[in-house]
């Protein structure tokens, strides 16, 4: 009997492509993945596990040698993939885990250069998403305790034979997928993140986002929590040092950071401050193409497209043109009046809009840089 060698059809295949036309889109990023442990702070090749256990909750994170762990700049291609799912549902256009867009969209929006050295960049980043494997049970089904998936799940770049790369496709896992289409689970996020450079800083921003919101009192922290609920490899005096260094610059967007004391515990208040950031989305009505006409696709089904003026292409090579009311008191460590009288809901505010961002560079750039 010949063997015969089994071929496992791409994912691919079986989805709808999402095409991400031109446009902007507010930044947004997925709940569960601001508060937790999911990536490295640090730009160095990272292959030690995290895990993190809290009440029912377990984060493992796992990675390969090749690669290294997905770090928190390497998140940007996640927030930027759920900022235009929410965004393409608001136009009630179809959305899909399959999408395809240029790479110039991605970067220009998440505020990086767009020369050749960040395209590489950028395709490192998406080999550690791909490589980088979780466990978590968070938002278990009834009868199922643990999933298991990959941030991305396969990608694939289109080049033309002189190299230069015109167009990319990835396929998002269900597991994100599906918290950012619940929009309770999603929170929008001042554009001002992506210039933040440290690693610290920028879980640091996602945290105060995701507990202190727009509370008056804002959020208070003992910095030991705060060290285990990063994941990162440092000790914890240089942790609460770093904490210090990062209260006495301010450079958080929209919050204040202040150091406290009391009796030897050392505490980090985060405070809303100045901000452009607005609360949670409404949620989605319905799904549907609103009369958005087709782009030939080479016969595969077109999902969430979005009306472009009649110059614009697929691949074109022009610039894209309140309250948290889910912080919940499990996330902080603290105990007693602390722990009650400092982390109390607030009374709703008005939303207010986003402003325009200039200037976004690199992680590896200092700030200044036009685009």
């Amino acid at each position: 009997m010949s063997s015969r060698r089994l071929i496992t059809p791409s994912e691919r295949s079986k989805l709808d492509p999402f095409i991400v036309a031109t446009g902007d889109a507010s930044p947004r990023d997925q709940r569960d993945l601001m508060e937790r442990p999911f990536f490295s702070l640090a730009k160095a090749k990272r292959t030690t596990p995290i895990l993190y256990e809290a009440g029912d909750v377990r984060v493992e994170v796992y990675a390969v040698p090749e690669h290294g762990m997905a770090t928190i700049w390497d998140a940007d291609v996640l927030i930027w993939a759920a900022s235009q799912i929410v965004e393409a549902e608001n136009l009630g256009l179809k959305t899909s885990r399959f999408l395809r867009f240029t790479p110039y969209q991605l970067l220009v929006a998440v505020g990086r250069q767009t020369g050749a050295r960040d395209y590489k960049l950028l395709k490192g980043a998406l080999a550690r998403l791909q490589a980088t494997v979780i466990r978590t049970s968070i938002r278990h089904g009834e009868h199922w305790r643990r999933h298991q998936f990959s941030w991305i799940n396969e990608w694939e770049e289109c080049a033309r034979a002189d190299g230069r790369v015109e167009g990319m496709e990835f396929v998002l896992p269900d597991w994100f997928y599906r918290g950012v289409i619940d929009r309770s689970l999603v929170l929008t996020i001042d554009p001002a993140y992506f210039r933040l450079t440290g690693g610290i800083e920028r879980w640091l921003y996602r945290v105060a986002r995701k507990h202190a919101g727009r509370q008056p009192t804002g959020w208070l922290f003992e910095v030991a929590h705060l060290h285990e609920k990063s994941g990162s490899l440092a000790k914890l005096a240089d942790f609460a040092f770093d904490l210090r260094r990062i209260a006495a610059r301010q450079p958080l967007p929209g919050y204040r950071l202040s150091i406290e004391r009391r009796d030897r515990r050392e505490l980090l208040r985060i405070l809303p401050g100045k901000s452009s950031t607005v609360p949670v989305d409404g949620a989605v009505d319905q799904l549907g193409t609103s009369g958005v006409r087709a782009i030939g696709t080479s016969g595969v089904p077109v999902s969430g497209l979005r009306e472009c003026k009649p110059h614009l292409t697929l691949w074109q090579d022009a610039t894209i043109p309140g309250r948290n009311l889910e912080s919940n008191l499990e996330s902080n460590c603290c105990s007693g009046s602390v722990h009650v009288a400092d982390n109390a809901a607030a009374s709703a505010e008005p939303p207010t809009e986003h402003p325009s961002e200039q200037s976004l560079p690199h992680p590896d750039q200092k700030t200044g840089g036009r685009r």
